[in-house]
């Protein structure tokens, strides 16, 4: 007698494979939102962690110590708008720093290459108003680098402290581009520029040079230098050396700048509380990142990343 060949019935049909890997694949994105949904719980609940410490940090050392003290505010990295050194920051920090009773003077600790004139010009303005406000003294001191924008700034101070090794200076104003006219000549490729008003696509970099247009973009970089110049001339009086190269965008050691009267004496923040405002005890009002902000920062790629992935996964799942 022959083997008994195996019924269709006890072989897996089509249909239950299918249903099984629908069963398969359903479990896994099930899976798969499940973990995004405790992320995504992990994340708000580390923000809100944050921001307690940050309120409860606030609340905690909001107020600066009783006593005389030295108010110090910070200008680091580039003064800009989107930067830390921006004009709302560093004028809240000054406003407090000048309005607290306890502080003996006010010093501007320096570390910047520049930036926006027109942040700096805020700045420095409302350094002399606050001045001629409360009758506190101001100093600078200089670390690294104390040029362009922020020397703009520190002019405004009473005495400027420098280490021997700072970069000192930078006065003058610049406005820089590329020119792409002889490459594209080259590659055959036409520049189509429409404009309403003759000037309107001034300095454009694909277009040939024009020479009424520089000229005006020149005066305009001189008479924003020319600002920076009488800022210097106010702030340094009788101390600064004039001669053709001080107002030329050089720069210089903290050594040589005070040979030029760009700056007062060498010497260091401590030196400076300690020796010259006789109040050691230093209190920084700098407008800082809070602990949110920073954690934002820093884990802002991967959370993007995760919710376009979230995105993803709950749109395949509809």
């Amino acid at each position: 007698m022959s083997a008994v060949d195996p019924t269709p019935s006890s072989l897996p049909s089509a249909q239950t494979r299918l249903l099984e890997e629908f069963a398969r694949v359903y479990l896994k994105e099930q899976r798969s939102e499940r973990r995004w949904r405790w992320f995504w719980r992990l994340v708000w609940l580390m923000v809100a962690a944050a921001l307690v410490y940050n309120f409860t940090a606030n609340t905690q050392s909001g107020s600066p110590p009783l006593g005389a003290h030295t108010a110090l505010v910070e200008i680091r990295g580039e003064i800009s708008t989107d930067a830390l050194a921006n004009a709302d920051n560093l004028i809240s920090a000054l406003r407090s720093a000048f309005e607290d009773k306890g502080a003996k003077a006010v010093v501007l600790r320096v570390n910047s290459p520049g930036g926006s004139p027109v942040q700096a010009g805020l700045v420095a303005d409302e350094i002399l108003r606050l001045k001629a406000l409360h009758g506190k003294k101001v100093y600078a001191v200089c670390e690294e680098m104390c040029a362009s924008a922020a020397y703009y700034i520190a002019a405004t101070a009473d005495d400027i402290h420098v280490d021997k090794a700072s970069v000192v200076g930078s006065i003058g104003v610049l406005m820089d581009g590329f020119g792409f006219v002889g490459l594209m000549d080259k590659l055959g490729v036409e520049r189509r520029l429409r404009t309403a008003g003759n000037n309107k696509g001034m300095l454009d970099p694909f277009s040939v040079r024009d020479p009424d247009q520089e000229a005006y973009a020149q005066a305009l970089l001189d008479r924003v230098h020319q600002q920076f110049v009488a800022v210097v001339r106010e702030g340094r009086g009788k101390r600064l050396k004039e001669h053709d190269t001080v107002f030329s965008g050089l720069f210089w050691t903290g050594e040589q700048a005070v040979e030029l009267g760009l700056a007062d004496k060498v010497g260091s923040l401590d030196g400076l509380a300690r020796d010259v405002i006789k109040a050691e005890n230093i209190v920084d009002y700098t407008m800082k990142e809070n602990l949110a902000e920073r954690l934002a920062k820093r884990f802002g790629a991967a959370i993007g990343g995760g919710a376009v992935q979230a995105l993803r996964s709950a749109t395949a799942l509809r």
